[in-house]
């Protein structure tokens, strides 16, 4: 008999069943028999039959629950402490309860999954043997929670108790952020490799050209992977950093000109001593293109180490939502995450380099030059290799502050992206809105698209 676990959908399923478990031995020639229950494939030998009936019926066996029509997800960012939890050092009964309300909200939208930052900076929200706790958690890099618990399998247990998906998203080359304020650990990568780490205006970044930052990432990822019940992989837009402008002499780095109408000059990464390695060997291509080639290696080296370790494990991109500038539909204009970023976000959906694909498409229906429902259309004309296309939603941009969006804005756009019949979901960012039920948007949704 063999178990898989699986989350096959039926409107483009958001899982695929994966290899693990015992195979009964079999007559020469004759297959096996499969039937589908509450999303997980057995498959049955005359000799098993009998056996997995009983530990179908006796509880022996938990399934994960039925898997969704529609991808429906919230980002729970732990940064700065963004969403979760509210306050770094909180009391560990307080982390719990704020993440369980969460969770509740979930539920009771219908969400059907939580997508949550465990690595925001070069460090950790749950038991690691390779980077420090997160000082975002327990207000010290490094100072694990006391009493002790591990974060990441609270939620995962929780999630899954309440019908949820759980993605673990990582951030794969930042390494300290402005909003930290005690010092890093002896473990933090900038203490033990501190070649891989450079000072990029206020914060500090893994450069990509480093052989080791991206080391590091694929086994911190692994580790996750392998000892975790996740549901899936997440990175968002964060690549190489968003650029800073050059500032005239004598002024702090990222600060831009009073009085300025041209863009100042940007700061360049400083990659000088991986770029002059790759001279040295001869290297042929351009320094932009370079970056992005170490850049694209790590998104298929990623998508590859989960499927070789748990393939049901989904991995997920989540890139700046414009593309390349020579590939833009008509009147799209914006700021171009390939030459800035280095992100070719649409080679690796063609190459299909990962399971589900989600730009975040951060923009009113007034901003003509970032039109939804154009970028939405390009990046499913973008999808040959038929990935699930699950659109950012920019849900906290409903605020109190005279700009702020409509709830209806977010409905509409979930609309448009139903309308599509090649876009089978949506990922709110992030969960801060839905907790405070900014404008309504909690009841809107549920009286209304959920």
């Amino acid at each position: 008999m063999t178990i898989r676990p699986s989350s096959a959908c039926s409107k483009g399923g958001v899982g695929t069943s994966g290899p693990d478990g015992l195979q009964a031995d079999l007559p020469a020639g004759r297959a096996p028999r499969s039937r589908h229950y509450h999303g997980t494939t057995i498959t049955f030998t005359r000799v098993g039959c009998v056996l997995a009936l009983v530990l179908l019926f006796a509880g022996c066996v938990s399934f994960p629950p039925a898997a969704p029509r529609e991808f429906r997800a919230a980002w729970v960012a732990t940064v700065a402490n963004i969403d979760w939890p509210s306050k770094p050092g909180l009391p560990v009964e307080r982390q719990r309860a704020e993440a369980l309300a969460i969770l509740e909200r979930a539920r009771t939208l219908k969400l059907n999954a939580i997508i949550l930052q465990v690595r925001p900076a070069a460090d950790a929200l749950y038991a690691s043997s390779l980077e420090p706790w997160s000082e975002f958690l327990t207000g010290q890099q490094g100072r694990a929670p006391e009493p002790f618990y591990d974060p990441l399998q609270f939620w995962v247990t929780e999630a899954h108790r309440r019908g949820l998906e759980l993605h673990a998203w990582f951030n794969p080359y930042r390494a300290r952020h402005s909003a930290a304020k005690s010092p890093p650990a002896a473990n933090h990568i900038s203490k033990t490799n501190p070649e891989a780490v450079k000072t990029y205006g206020a914060f500090e970044w893994m450069d990509p050209g480093e052989p080791f930052a991206a080391r590091r990432t694929l086994e911190v990822i692994s580790e996750v992977v392998r000892n975790y019940d996740v549901d899936g992989v997440h990175i968002d837009d964060y690549f190489y950093p968003y650029p800073i402008p050059a500032p005239p002499a004598g002024t702090p780095a990222g600060s831009i000109p009073l009085g300025s109408k041209q863009p100042p000059p940007e700061v360049d990464f400083p990659d000088e001593p991986a770029w002059q390695r790759y001279l040295a060997v001869r290297g042929k291509l351009s320094r932009a293109d370079w970056r992005r080639q170490n850049v694209d290696y790590l998104v298929e080296d990623i998508y590859r180490a989960i499927h070789r370790i748990k393939p049901w494990v989904r991995f997920g991109v989540s890139p700046f939502g414009i593309g390349r500038p020579d590939r833009r539909p008509k009147g799209i204009a914006g700021f171009s995450q390939y030459d800035k970023l280095y992100a070719d976000a649409e080679l690796w959906l063609q190459k299909g380099w990962l399971d589900y694909f989600a730009p975040q498409l951060y923009w009113p229906k007034e901003k003509k030059a970032q039109d939804y429902a154009t970028l939405l259309d390009y990046w499913v004309s973008q999808n040959t290799a038929h990935r699930h296309l699950w659109p950012g939603l920019f849900t906290s941009s409903i605020n109190d502050t005279p700009k702020s969006w409509a709830p209806e804005e977010i409905t509409h756009q979930i609309d448009l992206t139903r309308a599509n019949p090649r876009a089978d979901g949506h990922i709110h960012y992030s969960m801060i809105a839905l907790m405070q039920d900014r404008h309504g948007i909690s009841g809107k949704l549920a009286a209304g698209p959920y």
